[in-house]
């Protein structure tokens, strides 16, 4: 065999592998394949990771999203017209007065119930409070912003850490935080575990309170027994002493600061809710108690 036969067949061999390989890559695309499996896993770990910190708004159909500035307009329009009529009577103000005069910012928890008082009386501070991103929160956050609060979103479901982050930031620039502490589903009367953790970041202290009114409709039918108070009714608000956090607290002492708030918001839900059933004797003994 002749040198130029050698050099065709070689060429010839060459080719044949060539063509193998084109064949097996065009088969089987494993770089393609690799790529959309890694990213495949990666959006998955990252929805189990960020649901804590996820305040994106969900999607609503288009009649839900057009509800929201329509019942927004006419829960403030009923806040702003039973708002002035109420003549409140607190307990407690002093401790707060305190704090505020010294510069402190407070960590406020109180049951949904009452929400509508509340948003009358703690108007155009500033505070900030935890709202959920779900439609309910949508239309609320509006309300409480033209009442001249500030919002934190997320839940203790969806976007909790993310809102606790937002809160202990404003702490630091010196403002209130709020939260409806049963919110924003329930169940009715057990509070959750945020304000402990704030407290906890921040070093700043828990007080809890609630409002009781002398007339009112109870809305049974809601999850909260929502509170609606009638026109010109006399309400009574009651606080608690501070409750503080250590900031190197371990798990055994925030269940126990937990339950201590637990225990706080009951104690002054039961006086408010039960004040004008009282004796002016007993409802003094209250006063001299807590102070005004």
């Amino acid at each position: 065999m002749t040198a130029k036969h050698q050099k065709v067949r070689l060429i010839r061999k060459r080719g044949k592998l060539a063509g193998s390989i084109l064949r097996s890559e065009t088969a089987t695309p494993l770089y393609y394949m690799k790529m959309e499996t890694s990213e495949k896993l990666s959006e998955e770990v990252q929805e189990k990771v960020s649901a804590h910190y996820d305040v994106r708004l969900p999607k609503l159909p288009w009649h839900r999203r057009i509800q929201i500035p329509i019942i927004a307009a006419v829960v403030y329009s009923v806040i702003r017209v039973l708002g002035p009529t109420l003549r409140f009577e607190v307990l407690g103000r002093a401790q707060v007065e305190k704090r505020w005069n010294a510069k402190q910012p407070v960590i406020w928890a109180f049951w949904h119930r009452c929400i509508i008082p509340i948003a009358w009386y703690g108007r155009n501070r500033g505070i900030v409070i935890m709202n959920t991103t779900a439609f309910d929160g949508q239309w609320t956050r509006k309300v409480i912003e033209w009442l001249g609060f500030g919002t934190a979103q997320g839940s203790s479901s969806r976007g909790g850490l993310r809102g606790l982050a937002v809160m202990a930031q404003r702490i630091k620039e010196g403002l209130d935080c709020g939260f409806t502490i049963d919110g924003p589903r329930g169940p009715r009367y057990v509070a959750k575990v945020g304000p402990v953790l704030l407290a906890r970041m921040t070093g700043a202290p828990i007080m809890v309170f609630h409002v009781g009114v002398e007339r009112g409709k109870t809305i049974e039918k809601t999850w909260d027994h929502f509170c609606l108070p009638s026109l010109f009714t006399r309400a009574i608000l009651v606080g608690s002493e501070p409750i503080y956090v250590p900031q190197d607290a371990d798990p055994d002492m925030i269940k126990a600061k937990h339950e201590e708030m637990q225990k706080a918001l009951e104690r002054v839900r039961d006086i408010t809710e039960g004040w004008f059933s009282l004796t002016e004797e007993e409802r003094n003994r209250y006063r001299a108690e807590i102070g005004p």
